[in-house]
C-alpha cells in the first residue's frame, strides 16, 4: 500500500508540473507531499510491526496509517482533477508525463462528455430546474480504480499543434 501511495505522488507531482493555474499546482504539490509523507511512515510503522511481537497497539496504528494514507491519495485525485479542469500544459512526447497528461485527458473528456449529456435533459423538477441522471460524473478516482496492474500502459494522446496546450485539444 506504501508504495502504491508513491506511485501517486508521482502522479501528483507531474500533473502539478503541467498545471496552468499555479494554485491549482500548489494545492497538488501539498497534497502530494503530504501523501509521500504519510507513505513513507506508513511502510515504517509496516517494517517496525513485521520484526516486532503482535500487539493490538500496533495493528491499530497500522490500520489507522493505511486509512490516513487512503484519504491523502483521494485528496491528490481530487487536486488532480481540478488541476486537469484548469489545463495542462503539453509534455514532452514519449515520455511518462505523457501517458500522465493521456491519462488526464481520457478523464477530461468522458466528464465533458458526462456534462453535455446532462446538459440535453430536458426534464425540470417544480422549480424548473433541470433534473439530473442519477449517474455521477466520472471521476479520477474511478478511472484509477478501473485500472488494472495489466493495463498500465495508456494510450497516447494525438499530437498536438506546436505552441497549443493540451486541453486545447478536440475532445
Amino acid at each position: 500500500i506504501a508504495s502504491d501511495g508513491q506511485v501517486v505522488v508521482k502522479f501528483g507531482r507531474i500533473v502539478a508540473k503541467h498545471c496552468l493555474d499555479k494554485r491549482c499546482s500548489a494545492e497538488l504539490l501539498c497534497a502530494a507531499e503530504q501523501t509521500h509523507t504519510i507513505s513513507s511512515q506508513l511502510g515504517i510503522v509496516a517494517r517496525v510491526k513485521a520484526v516486532t511481537a503482535e500487539s493490538k497497539s500496533s495493528s491499530e496504528l497500522l490500520v489507522s496509517n493505511a486509512q490516513n494514507l487512503i484519504q491523502a491519495v483521494l485528496h491528490v485525485l481530487k487536486a488532480a482533477e481540478a488541476a486537469c479542469i484548469k489545463g495542462l500544459r503539453q509534455p514532452l512526447p514519449d515520455s511518462e508525463e505523457e501517458e500522465v497528461a493521456a491519462f488526464c485527458m481520457q478523464w477530461r473528456k468522458n466528464l465533458l462528455w458526462h456534462r453535455a449529456k446532462e446538459s440535453l435533459n430536458s426534464d425540470r423538477d417544480e422549480l424548473g430546474l433541470r433534473k439530473t441522471r442519477a449517474k455521477a460524473e466520472p471521476t479520477l478516482t474511478a478511472m484509477v480504480q478501473e485500472q488494472s496492474p495489466q493495463t498500465k500502459n495508456t494510450p497516447k494522446p494525438p499530437k498536438p499543434i506546436k505552441g497549443r496546450t493540451i486541453m486545447d485539444s478536440h475532445l
